[in-house]
């Protein structure tokens, strides 16, 4: 269910030590499956003088949310269920939607950052920030900056300078886990989910988590073509591979 954010308080303006900034006109759509975060980021942002125009913790909505408010900036969870955030984020872009958006998560992975820098979000920040190194970082994000924190930025220049190109069979390889690399294994020889969660002693809906997250990760939309996908690229796998 949408949350009715926080009224913003009158806007005013900041200076940031280049240029000063109407903090009002930053208009903001939260998207968060937990709703103390969403609420208190409300009104941390609220309070800073930016405009929150809607908060969910419902993905499917998001889309819907965007094209009512049309936002200046989407702020988006990552580890969110049973829809995560760089599947809605991929949606969004198949879709057409350019709204810029920025990453507020509490995951350090490299691979996470990859996939939000491959699908052009506007900043990865993390949720044990300092709150007014968040809000400075969403003012400069909402200027057209592209922001980092600073635990990942080693993370950003090694992605950066790897001589892999985005995308790459190997490059999309790499942001799987062990655990995906397996399943996506079984995957290719033709396995059930039930015959996957057998297996490997897990679940069903454990096993259905992984298969969407290698979709989205190898931005394919199907097992069919996720078993193909392994087939093709049997070298770079390696063992992984049944």
């Amino acid at each position: 269910m949408t949350d009715k954010p926080a009224a913003p308080p009158l806007a005013h303006t900041v200076r940031d030590g280049r240029h000063a900034v109407n903090a009002a006109t930053v208009r903001l759509l939260l998207v968060d499956d937990h709703a103390l975060v969403r609420q208190g980021l409300a009104d941390l942002l609220s309070r800073s003088g930016m405009e929150v125009l809607a908060t969910t913790g419902q993905a499917d909505e998001a889309f819907d949310l965007l094209r009512q408010h049309k936002p200046d900036l989407l702020i988006l969870d990552l580890r969110m269920r049973p829809t995560d955030g760089i599947t809605l984020l991929k949606n969004l872009r198949d879709r057409g939607e350019t709204t810029p958006v920025l990453v507020l998560t509490m995951s350090e992975a490299a691979e996470d950052l990859a996939s939000a820098l491959r699908l052009g979000v506007r900043g990865y920040l993390l949720k044990d920030m300092e709150p007014a190194d968040v809000i400075e970082a969403i003012r400069r994000a909402a200027r057209g900056e592209l922001v980092v924190a600073p635990s990942v930025a080693g993370k950003l220049a090694t992605i950066l300078q790897s001589g892999e190109q985005p995308g790459s069979a190997a490059s999309l390889v790499k942001q799987l886990t062990g655990r995906e690399r397996q399943i996506l294994g079984y995957v290719s020889a033709g396995l059930s989910n039930k015959a996957i969660a057998k297996a490997l002693g897990i679940s069903h809906d454990t096993v259905k988590l992984h298969v969407r997250h290698i979709l989205s990760k190898l931005g394919l939309s199907s097992r069919v073509e996720a078993a193909v996908f392994a087939v093709q690229n049997r070298s770079v796998l390696g063992t992984d591979l049944r």
